[in-house]
C-alpha cells in the first residue's frame, strides 16, 4: 500500500490570511475535488482570522486560543490573547500554570458570532495568539516583573490584553504594565476578596492582588465592583478593606436576593463609561461548573448567569480582561475549560465591540 502523507503550511499573516495545503499522494476526502495544492480560507475577512472549521477540522492544527492565528506582539494588533502559566502565588492547591495550555486546547470548540449578541470579535478587530508571558517557576516577584514586561509590550504596541492564568496574582503585573497612565474601573468577580495586606509573611500573592492594585492607584475604588463573594473566612475582617476605601461589593446571598438583571443595571452604574478591566477568579462560579480551580467553594455563580452578565457588558469601555485560577489537575473531565474558553470568548466580543468604537 503506498504511504499518503499531508504537509500544512500556515501563511498569510499579511494580506488575506490563507491556509497552503499540499499533499503527496493525493488530498483527503473532505478535499475532493481540489487540486493538490489548494488554498483553503480562513473564516471570514481580514489578517487575523482563525482557521475555519468548516474546511479545517478542529482537531487539526496546533492548539492556540479560540483558534486564532498565532503572531508576535506588533502595532497591526487589536487585541491580544495570551497565557500567563504562573501559580507560584496560590496558597493551597497549585495547578493554574497548567491553564492556558488546557483552555487553548477547548477552545477548539469555539466558534465565530455571539449567538446573543451578534458579535463576531474576529471581524471587527486584528486577534491573535501571541504565546504565554514568560515566568519562574520559584521566583514570585521575579515572575511579576517578566509578566508585567511581556504587557508592557502589548500595550505600548496599541493592542489590549486578554490572557488565561494563571492564580490570581496575576492581574497584579498585567494592571502594572497597561494601567500605569490613569486607574481602570474593575469589575472582579471571584469567591474571596483578595484584599489581604499579607499572607504568610508574603505581600504578593493570589489572596492580595487587588488591595496593591489600589494602593499603587492602579484601580478606582469608586468603579470597582465585587461579585460572588462567600465561603468561610479567616475572620470577620476579612473584606473589611474594600469597603474602607469605596469598592462596591456584592456577596453571594446579595447577589441572589437582588437578582441577576438588578445586579447588571448596578455593575453597569458603579464602572461607569470610563476604561474598565474584567476580572474572572473561577472559583468565583459554582464548583458544578468550574470544578477545576484550586479553592473552589460551593454556592457560586452559575455559568449561565456569567454568560447573561457578559453579554449584557456589550457596549462597556472594557480595555483588557483575564480568566484565572484554572487548574486542570482538579477537573479530569474538562468542562472547567469548555466553560472557560466561553468566557474568553465572550470577554473577546465585548472588547471587539469597544475597540472598534473607539
Amino acid at each position: 500500500m503506498k504511504r499518503r502523507r499531508h504537509y500544512l503550511m500556515a501563511t498569510g499573516t499579511i494580506g488575506k490570511p490563507r491556509l497552503i495545503f499540499t499533499t503527496a499522494g493525493g488530498l483527503p476526502e473532505w478535499c475532493s475535488g481540489q487540486s493538490s495544492r489548494t488554498e483553503i480560507i480562513m473564516s471570514g475577512e481580514g489578517s487575523f482570522k482563525p482557521f475555519d472549521s468548516g474546511t479545517v477540522p478542529r482537531y487539526q492544527e496546533p492548539a492556540s486560543f479560540m483558534r486564532a492565528q498565532r503572531h508576535p506582539v506588533s502595532s497591526r494588533l487589536d487585541i491580544a490573547l495570551a497565557g500567563v502559566p504562573f501559580d507560584t502565588g496560590v496558597t493551597f492547591r497549585s495547578g493554574a500554570r497548567h491553564g492556558p495550555a488546557a483552555v487553548r486546547e477547548a477552545s477548539r470548540l469555539i466558534r465565530a458570532v455571539n449567538p446573543t449578541t451578534r458579535v463576531a470579535p474576529f471581524d471587527l478587530c486584528n486577534i491573535a495568539d501571541v504565546g504565554d508571558a514568560p515566568t519562574h517557576p520559584l521566583k514570585v516577584e521575579e515572575s511579576c516583573d517578566m509578566i508585567q514586561a511581556f504587557f508592557a509590550g502589548i500595550h505600548d504596541a496599541g493592542a489590549w490584553p486578554l490572557s488565561i492564568g494563571g492564580d490570581h496574582t496575576v492581574p497584579l503585573p498585567i494592571l502594572r504594565a497597561i494601567a500605569r497612565d490613569e486607574p481602570l474601573g474593575l469589575f472582579h468577580v471571584d469567591a474571596h476578596a483578595d484584599t489581604f495586606d499579607s499572607f504568610m509573611g508574603t505581600k504578593i500573592n493570589h489572596a492580595t492582588f487587588l488591595r496593591r492594585a489600589v494602593e499603587e492607584g492602579l484601580i478606582d475604588p469608586a468603579r470597582t465592583i465585587q461579585v460572588g463573594l462567600r465561603g468561610t473566612r479567616y475572620g470577620d475582617d476579612d473584606i473589611d478593606y474594600g469597603n474602607e476605601v469605596g469598592m462596591t461589593m456584592v456577596p453571594m446571598d446579595e447577589y441572589e436576593a437582588m437578582g441577576r438583571e438588578s445586579f447588571i443595571d448596578l455593575a453597569r452604574s458603579v464602572l461607569g463609561d470610563g476604561p474598565c478591566y474584567l476580572t474572572i477568579d473561577i472559583d468565583g462560579l459554582d464548583p458544578r461548573d468550574c470544578p477545576g480551580t484550586g479553592v473552589p467553594e460551593p454556592g457560586g455563580i452559575s455559568m449561565r448567569d456569567m454568560q447573561v452578565i457578559l453579554r449584557s457588558f456589550t457596549g462597556l469601555n472594557a480595555v483588557g480582561g483575564d480568566v484565572c485560577e484554572v487548574s486542570p489537575p482538579h477537573d479530569p473531565i474538562g468542562i472547567t475549560f469548555v466553560n472557560v474558553a466561553n468566557l474568553m470568548f465572550e470577554m473577546a466580543c465585548v472588547m471587539a465591540r469597544n475597540r472598534k468604537r473607539s
